[in-house]
């Protein structure tokens, strides 16, 4: 039991999570480093909900391993909390995330700086061989920018910006992304809980 699947096919996120995950001394895999091809369909209607439904469907096809799956996105208050859970089918999943960044700012041209609100929320759950299922939520508040800045992150961390940095999380290092990102949060947590049980 030294080893995790994360349930991704993400390089980004598995660079961010390997780093994440450096001092556990567990050897971290993607599905595809585990040989696993699924087509999961993510239905729940809350970032946790989707979380489960990933985690529980690799850990049935490699159930001697702990299985950590993840369900991000990006919540715009001034855009009813849109993308929201579809964050990564926004626009649909082939378009390029320039193209969703540009959109979302033009939808709120206008609006201003204290009504760009948004946060990224990341929910974990882990499975563990005994079938137990834990999961964790972090969260990262900030704005949407008027421009995408940065070449460091994907997706639409060009566009989220940080008062505490004063600028997107794409410029900042990676290292200190992890330190107060959504996900670097939420895998902390997971990783206590499963450091606890194995």
């Amino acid at each position: 039991m030294s080893r995790i699947i994360f349930a991704t096919g993400n390089k980004g996120k598995m660079n961010e999570i390997r780093m994440i995950l450096a001092d556990t001394g567990l050897e971290i895999v993607s599905m595809k480093d585990a040989g696993i091809e699924l087509d999961i369909v993510e239905d729940g209607t809350t970032f946790e909900e989707n979380a489960r439904i990933k985690a529980r469907a690799v850990a049935a096809a490699a159930p001697d391993d702990i299985v950590v799956a993840d369900d991000s996105g990006l919540e715009i208050d001034y855009l009813n909390k849109e993308p929201g859970i579809y964050s990564a089918r926004y626009m649909g999943e082939d378009t390029s995330y320039d193209v969703k960044n540009q959109n979302l700012i033009d939808r709120l041209e206008g609006v201003p700086k204290e009504q760009r609100t948004a946060r990224f929320v990341c929910a974990m759950a882990a499975v563990f061989p005994n079938g137990e299922t834990i999961t964790a939520r972090g969260t990262i508040e900030g704005y949407i920018g008027w421009e995408p800045a940065g070449e460091n992150g994907f997706g639409y961390d060009p566009i989220f910006y940080v008062d505490e940095y004063g600028c997107s999380t794409a410029e900042l290092s990676p290292e200190a992304k992890n330190e107060i990102s959504h996900r670097g949060k939420a895998l902390r947590a997971i990783r206590d809980e499963v450091m606890k049980r194995i």
